[in-house]
């Protein structure tokens, strides 16, 4: 492939199992907040695009939900999502934890290895690791065939020049895919109910985070200085629900205003965000439910 000159561009999907880092990893690269990030496996449930451009080129890199077995119909669309972000890319990414390499990782990495595009393992978290485990773990994966064995680090933007400067390699000549000033694919909408998400499950307990949804109701413009956004949280029991409000409303408050700050930095205005709390019993695998939280029924 010559692609010494011209305008280079190209799709690259980040695939790995749940909890990897894959999020960290397209905020990092675009720059700005793109992707909601948290501690509890499965946080990605879409596909999402993050748009990285330089001056004579355009990468767009496709984050998709982890790798894992699906339980629910929203499991399903999932790895769907998983599968379409691999449709039409020019290199893949399987992003691997290096303080937990386990036999998924290894088995999600021989599988990827064989796609015909070319494929770099990322060693994430490389910053919690000494030299020596890290050699040891790139000793695992070296003959499975990768273009590239890449150590990062997501979080501290350690490896991400090399990165960027590797996928250019095999970047084809190609257009401007999106305006410069557009950093993903997602709209406000949408980025909106995931940023509330996002606080839901970091100060909710482990047994409620999987079944939070969240709807916008509506998005008005009240004037140049004030947005009103109306939002459901919809969760599948009573008892969850009660988690959720907390004593006197106070988690849904706290929720609530860490979400708001976010979404006004998003929007550049002030944001009234109004909350409520709906129970949606197995939400999870109501087609007509995962349509209207933005989840589409082809799983």
């Amino acid at each position: 492939m010559d692609n010494s000159k011209g305008f280079r561009s190209g799709f690259v999907a980040i695939v790995g199992r749940p909890n990897v880092g894959k999020s960290t990893l397209i905020n990092a690269l675009v720059g700005e907040k793109v992707a909601i990030v948290s501690s509890r496996p499965q946080t990605t449930r879409n596909r999402l695009m993050g748009i990285v451009c330089g001056e004579d080129y355009q990468m767009v890199f496709v984050d998709t939900p982890g790798i894992h077995t699906p339980r629910t119909r929203l499991g399903s669309y999932m790895m769907q999502a998983v599968q379409e972000g691999m449709e039409g890319i020019d290199a893949l990414t399987v992003l691997v934890d290096v303080t937990s390499v386990g036999p998924n990782d290894r088995q999600i990495a021989a599988d990827m290895a064989k796609k015909k595009v070319p494929v770099f393992l990322l060693l994430n978290k490389i910053d919690l690791v000494e030299p020596s485990e890290l050699l040891r773990i790139i000793d695992i994966f070296k003959d499975m065939g990768f273009t590239a064995i890449l150590p990062i680090s997501a979080k501290e933007k350690n490896g991400l020049d090399e990165l960027v400067s590797e996928l250019l390699k095999v970047m084809p000549n190609g257009p401007k895919y999106f305006p410069d000033d557009m950093i993903t694919d997602q709209p406000e909408r949408l980025i909106c109910a995931e940023l509330i998400r996002e606080k839901a499950l970091l100060h909710l307990r482990d047994e409620v985070p999987h079944g939070i949804g969240v709807e916008i109701l509506g998005i008005q413009k009240k004037s140049e200085t004030l947005t009103e956004i109306h939002a459901d949280i919809y969760c599948e029991r009573d008892s969850h629900k009660a988690i959720i409000i907390g004593k006197r409303g106070a988690m849904l408050a706290q929720i609530g205003k860490e979400a708001r700050i976010d979404i006004e930095s998003l929007l550049g205005t002030p944001v009234n965000l109004q909350l409520w709390v709906k129970v949606r019993p197995d939400w999870r695998n109501s087609l007509s439910d995962l349509r209207t939280l933005g989840y589409d029924d082809r799983a």
